[in-house]
C-alpha cells in the first residue's frame, strides 16, 4: 500500500477509517517499524486547540450557530474528532477570516518549533530500534544523497563520524511540508543519538542548550540550515559532539 499521510493516520487513531483500509493499515503498522513509530508519535499529540480558541469562542454568536447546527440532518453532522474540531472552532468566530488568520499564525508558531517535534519523535527510540540496521558505507552514502538533494547539503560518512557512536541510518522526515533530515547513531553507553537538520533563514548562530523528554539538546544554525543534536548524553558530552560535528561540516 502507499505510504499513509499523517491525516490518514490521525483518522486511523480516531476510528474514522473504513474497515477494509483500517485492516490494511493494521498489517502495515505491524510490519513497518517506522510507520509504527509515526503512529505512536501522532497518538502522543496533545496540541491545545481548545485552549487556543477559548477567547475567540466567547465572542461567537452561539445561539444562532447552534440553531444552524441543529438544522443539519444527523448523518451529515460531523463528529467531534481532532480533524473536525479545528473547522468547528473556526466556525465559532463571526466572519471566519479572523479565525483563519489567528489559527494560521498559531499553527506556524507551533510548526516552527521543529526541535520539539524531533524531541517527541526521539522519545520513542530505544536501542532495539536501531541495532538491526545495516551500517555499510554504500547504504550510508545512498541515504545521505537523498538528504543532500532535498536540503542542498553535501554530507558524507566521514563528516558525520562521532567517537563512541555508530552511524546507523539517515532519512528524510516531513512535517506540514517542512523537510527535516535525521541522522541516527547508536551509542553503546547512552543509546540512540540523532543529528537533525532543516532549512533556516536565521543566519549563523552559536551552540545553545535545552532539555526535551529528559534528553539533552545542543542546537545551532549555519548559514541556511538549522542543526540539532539530541541524546541522553550529559550536556557537556553532547556539546563536545556538536562542536566536533560542526567543525567537520564546515570543512565540506
Amino acid at each position: 500500500m502507499n505510504t499513509p499521510s499523517d491525516e490518514q493516520l490521525v483518522a486511523y487513531l480516531d476510528g474514522e477509517l473504513e474497515q477494509e483500509y483500517r485492516h490494511q493499515l493494521d498489517s502495515a503498522i505491524a510490519e513497518d517499524p517506522l510507520l509504527s513509530l509515526r503512529v505512536q508519535w501522532l497518538s502522543r499529540s496533545n496540541l491545545p486547540y481548545r485552549k487556543a480558541y477559548d477567547e475567540l469562542a466567547q465572542q461567537a454568536p452561539l445561539d444562532r450557530l447552534q440553531a444552524r447546527l441543529d438544522a443539519i440532518p444527523s448523518p451529515e453532522r460531523p463528529g467531534l474528532s481532532r480533524r473536525w474540531f479545528i473547522a468547528g472552532a473556526a466556525a465559532l468566530v463571526a466572519g471566519g477570516v479572523l479565525a483563519d488568520r489567528l489559527f494560521l499564525g498559531w499553527h506556524a508558531a507551533q510548526s516552527n518549533n521543529w526541535r520539539a517535534l524531533v524531541g517527541d519523535y526521539m522519545a520513542l527510540y530505544v536501542p532495539q530500534t536501531l541495532d538491526h540496521l545495516p551500517t555499510d558505507e554504500a547504504s550510508q552514502r545512498a541515504q545521505l544523497r537523498t538528504i543532500d538533494a532535498r536540503l542542498g547539503l553535501n554530507l558524507s560518512p566521514a563528516t558525520l563520524k562521532l567517537p563512541g557512536a555508530e552511524f546507523k541510518r539517515a532519512q528524510m522526515l516531513e512535517y506540514d511540508g517542512v523537510p527535516i533530515a535525521q541522522i541516527v547513531y547508536l551509542d553503546a553507553k547512552h543509546g540512540p543519538l540523532a543529528l537533525c537538520v532543516t532549512r533556516s533563514n536565521s543566519g549563523t548562530q552559536p551552540l545553545a542548550h535545552e532539555r526535551r523528554h529528559e534528553m539533552n539538546v545542543v542546537y545551532w544554525t549555519e548559514r541556511e540550515h538549522a542543526w540539532m543534536l539530541i541524546g541522553r548524553h550529559s550536556a557537556a558530552q553532547l556539546e563536545q559532539h556538536a562542536g566536533l560535528l560542526r567543525a567537520q561540516l564546515l570543512k565540506v
